[in-house]
């Protein structure tokens, strides 16, 4: 076989058996990736859980400040007395 003949041929079958053969591999294991395995939504249920206890423990701080800085406000403001 001449040495142009051989490359022809490993041209071609590298066009259209190999490279497709790599892109359907590739391709297969991307789309195994693509959904969430059981560990990954169990740590993204637990992520939403604590959020939420964040969340609620947030707004709980916000209410003592705020419950805070009225008590103090009312105590610091002058009162109106009448003395006539």
């Amino acid at each position: 076989m001449e040495p142009e003949f051989l490359i022809g041929i490993i041209a071609i079958l590298s066009l259209f058996v190999i490279l497709p053969g790599m892109l359907l591999h590739y391709i297969t294991l991307w789309r195994k990736q693509r959904a969430l395995m059981p560990d990954d939504e169990k740590m993204l249920e637990d992520l939403w859980r604590s959020a939420k206890r964040m969340e609620r423990r947030i707004e709980t701080l916000e209410a003592l400040i705020e419950g805070e800085s009225g008590a103090r406000d009312a105590r610091s403001a002058p009162r109106d007395t009448d003395y006539s």
